[in-house]
């Protein structure tokens, strides 16, 4: 056995014995797929580039097994947990650390944990079911993290990441793109869970811009509108939803009526928000 297997090994037998001693069932409606490989959680660490003194948030904390890892490392934990026996197990797994604050709640209410820092990084096992509004809720805060490392579904991961003129394509992948670069991340297989997933996760490394990009709450509603028509023309759907003279904003960047929301560069959508920040409402 490799001593790649013989971590998995070890960490899935840990996990079970936790489990059983609490009597708790994974919750496949919570997401509840826990990481049993320690490299995975090692990589984690070094794409985030976890040091001692660092405040990291985690969503969905489970048993702790990340949460240790970061704490032990020297990094504050901020953490949200949904499940109420997982909340209290985590109190008293890390009642004796300071450094471990955990709030009982969905994560979608409190998407980084009311930490309070101005300065924090996020590593976290995300529930795949979250993952999207989960992300637009932390690019909705009044704080950007400073870098982001998550534990996605690959297929979420990919639309994500996904570049004009795909078919991936879309708002989310927008707003994220506009305020972080992607960084290389790391493909990880269901055999790293318990339970296994039915689909490839995937590490995705996350770093703010320098001068990351906010949208508008207008832009936001209009580009989420926009995309819901993503294989019609620009200008139709403009018309359909009464905003035609937005169109000469599309104009002034080279983009033609005929065009569809998905063949929009990141740039133009930027202008457009920056267009409506000025007060242009039509």
């Amino acid at each position: 056995m490799t001593d790649s297997a013989k971590q998995s090994s070890a960490s899935l037998t840990e996990t079970l014995s936790l489990l059983q001693s609490l009597g708790h069932a994974p919750k496949k409606h919570l997401g509840q797929n826990f990481l049993v490989d320690k490299n995975i959680l090692q990589k984690s660490m070094q794409l985030a580039e976890v040091r001692a003194g660092d405040i990291v948030v985690e969503v969905g904390p489970g048993l702790g097994t990340l949460s240790n890892v970061l704490l032990e490392r020297g990094a504050a934990v901020w953490a949200v947990e949904k499940d109420a026996t997982l909340a209290s197990f985590l109190q008293k797994r890390f009642a004796d650390s300071s450094n471990f604050h955990l709030t009982l709640g969905d994560a979608l209410d409190f998407p980084t944990a009311q930490v309070p820092a101005k300065v924090f990084k996020i590593v976290a096992n995300v529930p795949y079911a979250i993952s999207s509004p989960w992300i637009d809720a932390v690019l909705s805060g009044s704080t950007l993290p400073e870098r982001m490392v998550l534990l996605l579904q690959k297929e979420n991961a990919d639309r994500l990441t996904a570049a004009h003129d795909t078919k991936n394509f879309g708002a989310l992948p927008i707003f994220l793109q506009s305020a972080y670069d992607v960084l290389k991340g790391h493909k990880v297989s269901p055999s790293c869970f318990f339970p296994k997933p039915k689909v490839d996760s995937y590490l995705l490394n996350l770093r703010k811009k320098d001068a990351p990009f906010i949208f508008s709450t207008s832009a936001k509603a209009l580009i989420r509108s926009l995309f819901l028509y993503r294989r019609k023309q620009l200008f139709s759907i403009l018309k359909s939803l009464s905003r035609e003279p937005l169109m000469e904003v599309f104009l002034a960047h080279s983009i033609a009526p005929t065009a569809r929301p998905e063949s929009i560069p990141l740039s133009v959508w930027q202008g457009v928000s920056t267009y409506l920040q000025k007060g242009n409402a039509n």
